[in-house]
């Protein structure tokens, strides 16, 4: 009885009708027709496409109708992901819902707020040692970058995730969902305490050449990398490279900082991409997407769908080892997808594969946010998730 009372349990459904209530419900009846059962739901989740924003409402009261979740979350994003489906284009609505017995749950709307000091965040609530924290954010009223910059000047080893919601391309077309309220702006998450969660960011890189300490740097220009002017040191780099990587590299490089610099070595796994933004022939500077520091490691990256493939793979089959996986939450980049891969459904067949389940959903994301070094980071291209344990 006590193993019973104490499972994780895990569903989760998708729906491409056209009514966004319908959707709902038949998603929400989905989540509920798999290993959830007539477990109570604790927390639930619901993706809605751009279609369904008129009626966000109306799928939120269908899904509280069909579980009756305890506290419930939501966005509307530019594709959902639900089981070993990714819906990219036209109307649909995922749902994810979770029994978890003894799980401290605190739910919050986070928004901007303009003072006299500058721009603020009220809202967040205090942690205290979560087991995970998920943030689903607008990005045209809520700092998600400076927000977690100053989230990681204050404390490390916040197991947070979640992504940019909205399809990106204009403001006003959000609806954040927290219990039975529907926001149009700033961010809603939620804190959970009292369970086994794995967070795993997939960066969907795969390095070239040799790391390097920098060794003159101004904000995000890096003058020098171990003595060498960077950019001559990111020639010498390319010159080495077979034919293919070469190419690879014509089409966007990216620059990996090791943000941990304790490790004995380091793995892809440490790095956090950054693009690289230009370069002046003249300084043999390079300007990234990030600020730098001296005494921190760089290393080149280039990206394509075989490496996305190995590092998504790589990734899960680390932080599943010797666990026994229920569900889980996946966020993955807009620039994922078909617009990665030559198969659509990349995501979520992976995933669904590797954790022997498909209960799991999320949505297609403007910037994920998830992990890297034990601080939490916006991202691009990547795919994060988490992954609920059995205990």
């Amino acid at each position: 009885m006590g193993s019973q009372t104490l499972t994780c349990r895990i569903g989760a459904g998708l729906s491409s009708a056209e009514s966004a209530r319908e959707a709902a419900a038949e998603a929400a009846r989905e989540a509920r027709g798999g290993a959830l059962g007539r477990a109570e739901v604790d927390l639930a989740f619901v993706f809605l496409s751009p279609a369904h924003l008129e009626e966000a409402e109306a799928a939120v009261e269908a899904v509280r109708e069909e579980l009756a979740p305890r506290h419930l979350l939501g966005c509307v994003a530019e594709g959902v992901v639900a089981g070993v489906r990714e819906l990219e284009h036209g109307p649909a609505v995922a749902v994810w819902a979770g029994a978890l017995p003894g799980a401290e749950i605190e739910c919050f709307h986070a928004a901007a707020v303009q003072t006299d000091e500058g721009i603020t965040v009220a809202g967040f609530p205090e942690l205290d040692d979560p087991g995970l924290v998920t943030l689903l954010v607008d990005p045209f009223t809520f700092p998600a970058g400076a927000f977690l910059t100053r989230l990681n000047e204050e404390r490390e080893q916040i197991p947070l995730v979640g992504g940019i919601a909205g399809d990106g391309r204009r403001p006003g077309i959000q609806a954040l969902i927290l219990d039975d309220a529907v926001h149009a702006e700033g961010a809603v998450g939620a804190v959970v305490s009292g369970v086994q969660v794995r967070t795993v960011v997939s960066q969907g890189c795969r390095p070239i050449g040799r790391e390097a300490v920098i060794t003159r740097c101004e904000g995000n220009v890096v003058y020098e990398l171990a003595g060498r002017p960077a950019l001559e040191r990111l020639h010498t780099e390319i010159a080495a490279l077979s034919a293919k990587e070469r190419a690879l590299a014509a089409r966007g490089l990216l620059a990996g900082l090791v943000i941990d610099e304790n490790r004995p070595e380091y793995d892809t796994g440490d790095y956090l991409m950054r693009g690289l933004l230009g370069l002046d022939e003249a300084s043999g500077a390079l300007a990234l997407g990030d600020n730098v520091r001296v005494g921190q490691t760089l290393r080149f990256f280039v990206r394509d769908a075989a490496s996305a493939d190995t590092d998504l793979r790589r990734a899960l089959a680390g932080a599943l080892r010797h666990a026994r996986p229920a569900g889980a939450l996946l966020f993955t980049c807009n620039g994922r997808g078909t617009n990665m891969f030559p198969e659509p459904d990349h995501d979520a067949r992976v995933v669904a594969e590797a954790l022997r389940t498909q209960a799991l959903a999320g949505f297609f994301c403007g910037g994920e946010i998830g992990p890297v070094g034990g601080k939490a980071f916006l991202h691009g291209f990547t795919a994060t998730l988490a992954i609920f344990l059995e205990p």
